[in-house]
């Protein structure tokens, strides 16, 4: 079923950028966010991804990822003739089934299931978008690079920024992690922004810092990811994205750009890029090198804490009411809760 998942992707996320989505439609769908156990539905979702699996009993069912622009939820089709027809991940799909829990986990239990026609559903309701407003995100972006005093950074930062337009149509539609934080149209450009806006905070807190260095680095630090990661509905790691990673493909794509730019300063550069091999901080963390410069160091904190304070605002979102405690993070490796209203 191309015509469902086709390259018409591109103009999805345009209109997921400039307008904000579909705002008009949402009345008319059920979203995931607000499902509820003991629901019968009958809708439509993106099926995201599709895994063929057996019961302790040897019998054969559908274990599956639905999503829409408000969240994910695990569907499961347990009996595959009958109303079930032909479909494939990436597909969209009419369902009907009930909303059932299982280990404290909502999911769809689906008795019918066919291919949604075009003109059924509205694609852009199927993809996560930023509360932000992108365009205003990217002037911000243009205004801390045109505050550049440094012409050899500025001008590099003008050649991804303003002047590469594949470039830019990418990193506004990207997100900066398939999961973790900031998984949505915008994530990656919201994400770098604020980065950008606590280095350029910490740079008037600690003078010892070269604002130019620490900006275009913070500008810089995941440019990588729109190779790391396909496009939405996608958003799942590239062959590229596995063997290398954002890092060390973010830094590639510097050089490419630093070495049409005629005599631009050796030691910049070296300092520039290892701003981005050292913005995780640590080996475990992925990066190839250690904070050798303050502005690494600085970059390493920013990155740190928007990914995390992400990470918290995106959980307690889902857990909305809930100030108990949530259970293990990964990421922030700790049991977390919300603040308790003062």
């Amino acid at each position: 079923m191309k015509n469902n998942r086709d390259s018409g992707i591109r103009e999805v996320i345009e209109v997921c950028v400039s307008e904000k989505i579909g705002r008009s439609e949402r009345k008319h769908m059920k979203y995931i966010a607000t499902l509820r156990e003991g629901e019968r539905i009958s809708e439509i979702y993106l099926c995201k991804t599709k895994q063929v699996a057996k019961t302790k009993m040897g019998k054969t069912y559908y274990s599956l990822v639905l999503q829409d622009k408000s969240g994910t939820i695990d569907g499961k089709i347990w009996e595959l003739s009958g109303g079930i027809d032909h479909f494939e991940a990436l597909d969209y799909v009419k369902i009907d089934g009930d909303v059932t829990s299982f280990q404290g986990a909502l999911q769809l239990n689906i008795r019918r299931l066919r291919v949604a026609s075009n003109g059924e559903y509205h694609p852009a309701n199927y993809l996560p978008v930023s509360e932000k407003d992108i365009e205003e995100m990217y002037r911000e972006v243009l205004n801390f690079i045109k505050s550049m005093k440094s012409s050899a950074l500025r001008g590099l930062a003008e050649q991804f920024f303003v002047k590469d337009t594949e470039f830019i149509r990418a990193f506004k539609g990207h997100s900066a992690a398939k999961t973790v934080h900031h998984g949505f149209v915008g994530g990656l450009l919201e994400h770098t922004l604020s980065v950008v806006k606590l280095c350029d905070f910490y740079c008037g807190q600690y003078p010892l810092l070269k604002r130019d260095l620490l900006i275009g680095a913070a500008l810089f630090h995941d440019i990588g990811k729109i190779r790391e990661l396909s496009d939405f509905p996608e958003n799942d790691y590239t062959d590229e994205g596995q063997l290398l990673g954002h890092i060390v493909i973010g830094t590639v794509m510097l050089e490419e750009k630093i070495q049409a730019i005629p005599d631009f300063p050796i030691k910049l550069a070296s300092e520039l890029k290892h701003c981005i091999l050292a913005h995780h901080g640590e080996y475990e963390y992925g990066s190839p090198k250690k904070p050798a410069l303050a502005e690494a160091l600085a970059l390493n904190f920013a990155d740190n804490l928007d990914a995390k304070m992400q990470t918290l605002k995106e959980l307690f979102t889902g857990n909305a009411g809930n100030h108990g405690w949530l259970g293990f993070n990964r990421l922030l490796d700790s049991n977390v809760r919300m603040t308790s209203d003062l």
